[in-house]
Order: structure tokens, then sequence, then C-alpha cells
């Protein structure tokens, strides 16, 4: 490019993707043996050009990914070694993050001004019964249910039930269970499987229109052909001929099985989702769990969804701004077909560090046995974290105060999880839990010593009396935590919680610590006086044994993105457990009761005594809530 050329650039990097994705073709062109636009050290040009780029979030993000190689090595360079002309950028960048930083604080702000609300408004949520729901599905059936309510409309679930080899009747059945748990009612419930016909009838209407085309290509090179914006050599196959293959698709032929049908957008659109999309394929081979074998070939969802959402009267259609360059392709559909426009709205999908929420990536866990299954407390579906203690209020709650923003950001689950520890702590009785393999025998001395083992009755929580009581038993021997008597001196006077103060005396010297006495003073003690309150069994009650489960991440990289290979980060050690003793009282508790352990912090009943069968062996399963406190783990 001639200097004359290049000047103009400047002023158009500021567009929107579309406008300015040939320009930095021409740029990478123009640098395979430049260091600098022009000259041989920074120039006025270079400058302007790398904060026109670097000031476009789209154009940066795309330079970032390394397309265009002269191009980005290029701007990488100019970064590293001329941070003089970054200053204003910086500045820019530190303000937009302080205003982020301020509406997360506030919360989620719902001021949207959705188009035509005055004529009502119908929002939908539209799941693929390909697994089970994660909280990315749950924000975003939330914000649709959200909407429907705020402007008294309706909300509508429709299963996308367009793909036989993924989907199956279980998944549909807990995608319904989980919204019902999670207090969000769907007005209507369909199926994309219910307008096969009707979806067929709009493919033969785009064909006879000279829209649409049968295509035989096979998929490397029509993905080749789609990224270099070159046509198939289909693509002028005459009406008659595609209405005739089309129909061989529909039967399943032999030489039906060999062609899709591709919409007829354009071929070389700077927006890569607007060249001649695939919107019909075959399956011949897997039985629709529904439709059974009625139909060989389906829709795809960019054909189905846009068509359905008019066709059943949906307003306003919420998703994720994964879909954003989806979004004219949805409205060309609409204006082709010549079908009732519905408005969108993208929202920011959530993302947690250590965490993916890929449907294929989650199968694939639970089918090779790395977790437990679609329920396992590690994995971040509805069930899995309600499974590892998160309550249906609190999950609402965090979402909905996350608001509908379009900001993409990777947050830490500590916010998550000291959302829910705000609901439980008041509710959440205190139990008393000891190690198995840490129990040190204490005889309990002194005038105030219990002579025979005895109860009584005291709150279950100390500051909320509605949760009720529970019986303590007291002994002449208690059971104390081997890490607490080797933080003991002789003499120190320590706290026994919900008992009084007591001395230590006579430490058994050694390690482990195998001996000790504690001589009682709970009428002249100070419990404000002692550095270390510790909790204590009494060893004369009947003693419930637990497992007490801890939880780690599944994977070992904050962000995995979609080309890294997830066996290459899965955590080896995911789970632990320790066994345990604890008090009588905790003998009553049922599955899903949520408790305090006195210094370990809230735990979930996953099994309570009476939940096994004849013949196993009856321990409680209790697993760690975590608190926010320490992130996620």
């Amino acid at each position: 490019m001639k200097l004359e050329e290049l000047h103009p650039i400047e002023a158009l990097l500021t567009a929107d993707f579309r406008s300015i994705e040939p320009r930095l073709q021409s740029l990478d062109k123009h640098l395979i043996l430049r260091t600098y636009l022009h000259g041989y050290t920074l120039s006025e040009l270079d400058t302007k050009v790398w904060q026109a780029l670097r000031g476009n979030r789209a154009a940066f993000s795309f330079i970032k990914r390394g397309s265009l190689v002269n191009l980005a090595r290029w701007f990488e360079f100019i970064e590293v070694m001329h941070p003089e002309i970054q200053d204003e950028i910086k500045a820019k960048d530190a303000a937009a993050k302080a205003k982020v930083a301020a509406a997360s604080k506030a919360g989620g702000s719902y001021a949207l001004n959705l188009q035509n609300t005055d004529q009502g408004v119908v929002t939908r949520f539209l799941p693929e019964p390909s697994g089970y729901l994660h909280i990315g599905h749950a924000k975003a059936a939330l914000l649709s249910w959200y909407f429907a309510q705020q402007y008294k409309g309706q909300l509508r679930l429709r299963l996308d039930d367009t793909n036989p080899d993924k989907e199956k009747e279980e998944y549909q059945d807990a995608i319904i269970e989980d919204l019902a748990m999670m207090g969000i009612k769907c007005d209507t419930l369909t199926y994309t499987s219910d307008y096969f016909d009707y979806l067929y009838d709009m493919a033969i209407k785009m064909i006879k229109e000279g829209h649409a085309y049968a295509d035989d290509t096979d998929q490397e090179t029509m993905r080749n052909e789609r990224w270099n914006g070159i046509a198939s050599k289909r693509r002028d196959t005459p009406v008659e001929e595609n209405l005739r293959i089309f129909e061989e698709m529909k039967k399943g032929s032999e030489e039906g099985v060999r062609y899709c049908l591709r919409a007829k957008l354009s071929v070389d659109n700077p927006n890569k989702a607007m060249r001649d999309p695939v919107i019909y394929r075959c399956n011949v081979d897997t039985p629709h769990h529904r439709t059974g074998t009625k139909w060989k070939m389906y829709p795809m969802y960019d054909f189905a969804c846009p068509v359905v959402d008019s066709y059943e009267g949906v307003t306003h259609a919420l998703r994720s701004t994964e879909y954003t360059d989806r979004n004219p392709q949805y409205a060309w559909f609409q204006k082709t077909l010549q079908i009732r426009k519905v408005h969108m709205w993208d929202f920011a999908r959530m993302n947690f560090v250590k965490t993916f929420l890929s449907k294929r990536k989650l199968a694939k866990l639970v089918d090779t046995g790395k977790v437990w299954g679609w329920d396992d407390p590690r994995m971040p579906t509805i069930r899995g974290v309600r499974r590892r203690g998160m309550g249906i209020e609190a999950l609402r709650e965090f979402i909905i105060a996350q608001g509908p923003s379009r900001n993409v950001v990777t947050m830490d689950w500590t916010k998550f999880w000291a959302t829910n520890k705000k609901h439980i702590d008041p509710i959440a009785p205190r139990h008393t839990a000891l190690l198995k393999k840490d129990v040190v025998k204490v005889p309990v001395t002194g005038a105030e010593a219990p002579a025979q083992p005895f109860q009584e009755d005291r709150p279950k929580h100390p500051k909320n009396k509605d949760i009720g009581t529970k019986k303590v038993a007291f002994g002449p021997e208690i059971l104390l935590d081997q890490a607490d008597a080797k933080s003991f001196k002789e003499g120190e006077e320590i706290t026994l919680m919900a008992w009084g103060n007591a001395f230590v005396r006579n430490i058994a010297e050694g390690d482990p610590i195998t001996s000790l006495t504690c001589e009682l003073n709970v009428a002249k003690g100070d419990v404000k006086t002692t550095e270390k309150k510790v909790t204590w069994l009494a060893s004369s009650q009947t003693l419930v044994p637990a497992e007490l489960w801890d939880f780690d991440y599944l994977i070992t990289k904050d962000t995995l993105q979609e080309e890294d290979n997830m066996e290459d980060f899965l955590n080896p050690t995911t789970s632990t457990m320790e066994e345990a003793f604890c008090d009588e009282a905790t003998a009553q508790l049922k599955k899903n009761d949520i408790i305090q352990l006195e210094r370990r912090g809230y735990y979930r009943v996953d099994k309570g005594l009476d939940d096994w069968k004849e013949g196993e062996e009856k321990r409680l399963v209790l697993f760690n809530i975590p608190t926010g406190k320490t992130g996620s783990k």
C-alpha cells in the first residue's frame, strides 16, 4: 500500500468489525516485510493506527487471536516497544473498569427499555435436551422469567429437540424438574419437534423462492470454502433439482443422505455466520425420542429458532452473547420468509474460573466415570450445586443480581457461595464432629466433674431460638481433637464450648498426645479470657459415624479454551473424605438438611442414617459447603 492509501485508514478503524475486516487484511498484507507501517522508526501513522485498533474492542480481540499473523506481530511489537503511546488508552481502560466495578457492586441493572412492551411480552427458554441444566442455563431461564413477570407477560419453555444423537427423554424430564425446583413457572411447554411439518414447509418455500439449495460438498471442503468466502459448486443448482434432492433427503435415500440444505445468504460476508449456513441435515441411524423414525432429516438450530420463535408468538428472545454474530442471520430468516419479527436482547453468559459449561465436555466426564453423575457436587449443573449445598433462594438471588449485562467476565466462585452463606447461616443447626483418627480420650476431673453421664437441652442455634433444641451429652470422660491437644500447655485454661472453662492437666509427652485431663472450672472461669475454645464430645453418648467430604475444582486451568484438550487439565484429586464421630443429635438428620459443624464449616446431608438399605453400614454422609472466604474450593 502507498502512503497516501494508508493515511485514510486510521479514521476508518473505529467502525464496526464487519466494515473494518477488509482493512485489517490490507494492513496485514502491507506488513509482510515491514516492522513499521512507514519508515524504520515509530511514525505518527503507526501511533494513530495502533491507538485506533486498541480502542476498538472487536478489532483488538480479533488481532489478539493471531489470525492475521503480520498485523498481530506489528501490534504486539508496538505495544512492547512503545509504552509512551498508551497512556490515553490505559486511562480509558481504568475508567471503564471502575465503572464496571461500581455497577457490579450495585447489582445488575434491568433498565433495558425492551421494545414494544405495550403490545405484550412473551419470552422463551430454549434448552436442548442433551444434558442437565447448568448454572449458565439457570441465568437464561431466570432472566427470561424475570422479564415475563415484570411486564405481566408469558414465559414459554420449548425443548429444542432437533438432534436425535444427543437427546434423551431423561434430559427432557430433568430440565422440567430443575425449572420447577427453581420456582420458574412456564406458561407453556412445547418442543421444536412439534413444528417439524411447519419447518419442512418453510424450507420448501425457501427453495422455491431461490433462498436455499441442496449441497453434497464434504464437511472439510465446506468449512474451508465458508472460511475463505468461496461459493459452493452447488450454489446455483436449479430450483427443481433442489426440490427433488430435498425430497430424497426426506426419504433418507442413499442419494439424499449425501446432501444437506443450505440457506442462500452470502458467500463472503465479513460476518461468517452469514455465509450460507446449513439449515437441514440427514440422520437416518438414530430414532428421535418423540417422533421415532418418521423423519430422516432434521432442521438446524439456526433455522428452527427464528422460525418457531415467530410462529409461537415470542416477542422478545433473550440469548447469550456467544450468539451475537448470528443475530443478523436470525433477522434474515424472518425477513426472507416474511414472518413476524422477534426482538432480541443479548446477555453475557456466566463464566467461572476453573469451570467449563460445555454440555459435551460435561457429558464426557459423566460417561467416562470421572464424576458420579450429572448431580455430582463437583459439577456446575443445577443439580450439582444443589447437591453441594446451594439453596434455591440464594441461587436465584445471585443470578438476578448479575442482571442482563452484555459485559463478559470470568468470576471467582467467592461471591456465589458467599450469597449462599448469607441464607444458610441464620438457620443452620450447630453440631459437633471430631475426626475418628485424631480422637483423644480425656478424663474430666475437679469438684464440678459429673459422677455420671447426663444430658441437657441446648439451643440448636445460638442466635435463633426458632430452630429448636437438641440434647447435649455430658459425662466424666470426653473426647478432644488431637490438633487441639497438641496446642495445649500444662496448666492452661481453655473453654469447652457449650460447657465452660477447664484447666489442662497431666499432658503425656509424645506425638501424638496419648492422654491428658481437664479440671473443670465452670463456676469461676470466664470464657472471655481464654484463647482457645475447643469442641468436644462426651464419650458416654451414642456417637454417630460420619463421612466428611470436601471437593476441589475439576480442572486446573482458570479458563478452558475451545481448542484445549480437557484431559490435559483435569485435576487428579478432586475429592477428599475423612471419617468422623458426630454428636448423638445428628442421628435425626435427613437428606438435604443443612448444618454447621462447629469450627469446621457448613455441610449438607447427602445421606442420613435412614437412607441406607438393610445390611448396609449406616453412617452420615456430609458434603462441605463453601462459604466464599477461600474461593470456590
